[in-house]
């Protein structure tokens, strides 16, 4: 005999889990990966950042032309210029940018070793996140300037400092980071992969990390602004011949030197490189896991 009986209804929690999941499938379904022309990237992505700082010099110049102030307080934008071009001759521009972005890439490197197992373990071990997450909160809301006397002391004037500045800005960040895109991960994606075996590290590795992505590059990206931030705090204070010449310093001689323009071009190549590595790393992969999960269309952000 063929029973009439109405299936059981499911639970609440696991029926919400069954729609938004559902609905993230077809999400998946009804994206369609399409390569971006070319003129539309130039239109949409190259020429408004370039509008923009055309308009900032030209702002700047205006503001020159009007004297508005002493010139050694605003030079011309043709004298930063000047300082840009001769540090290109003398052959030393390179070498000040390299020894401040390899500082930064090597620290952000071990933030995120320590951050990732660190963020996995306050996610997922109640004593554990109850113990640290304040603290980790806390140690995200402060300056990393205020590290560097204590790192000076403990450490010398030396390349350790940089690093231990730069741990100390970045790993909170990396961590809590994770820590919120384990949050926002559905119960239903766990309870699948112990269902097929995926549990303790295999979970983590194969369910926990990839379904938290978005969360987690969230808080990449914000790890090497904190990197990058406390890495030219400890350039500008924890200045010495032996740690060789970065950008922190060169900012910090120039304003010794009362030299404006100095002064100005580094501000430009901090901002600079900051940008840059944000651009070519993690917009990119931002955009890409996005696209994956049926969050934004190819040729959105």
């Amino acid at each position: 005999m063929v029973s009439t009986e109405a299936p059981a209804p499911r639970p609440p929690a696991e029926s919400q889990d069954l729609a938004g999941l559902e609905a993230g499938l077809d999400a998946l379904d009804s994206v369609r990966v399409e390569r971006t022309p070319f003129t539309q990237v130039l239109l949409h992505k190259v020429l408004p950042p370039v509008l923009a700082v055309v308009l900032v010099v030209a702002v700047w110049k205006l503001l020159v032309l009007a004297e508005v102030t002493d010139d050694y307080k605003l030079p011309d934008p043709s004298a930063v210029w000047g300082s840009l071009r001769e540090l290109w001759l003398q052959g030393t521009l390179l070498d000040i940018v390299w020894t401040s972005v390899s500082r930064g890439l090597l620290g952000f490197l071990a933030a995120l070793a320590i951050g990732t197992p660190l963020g996995l373990l306050v996610a997922r071990v109640r004593f554990v996140r109850a113990a640290l997450g304040p603290i980790l909160s806390g140690l995200q809301s402060l300056p990393s300037v205020a590290w560097v006397p204590a790192a000076v002391i403990w450490l010398g004037i030396t390349d350790s400092a940089m690093y231990a500045v730069i741990l100390l800005g970045a790993v909170p960040s990396i961590a809590n980071g994770l820590v919120s895109g384990i949050d926002q991960v559905p119960p239903l994606y766990l309870r699948a992969g112990r269902t097929m075996g995926a549990t303790g590290a295999r979970g983590a590795w194969h369910v926990l990390l990839p379904a938290a992505l978005p969360g987690y590059i969230a808080g990449l990206k914000q790890g090497w602004a904190f990197s990058w931030r406390s890495l030219m705090a400890a350039e500008l204070i924890a200045s010495s011949p032996d740690l060789g010449l970065g950008l922190g310093q060169f900012l910090e001689n120039s304003r010794t030197d009362s030299d404006m323009p100095g002064v100005l071009l580094g501000i430009i190549l901090i901002l600079f490189v900051g940008i840059a590595i944000d651009l070519i790393v993690f917009s990119p992969l931002e955009r890409r896991v996005l696209r994956v999960r049926g969050l934004a269309a190819a040729g959105g952000r």
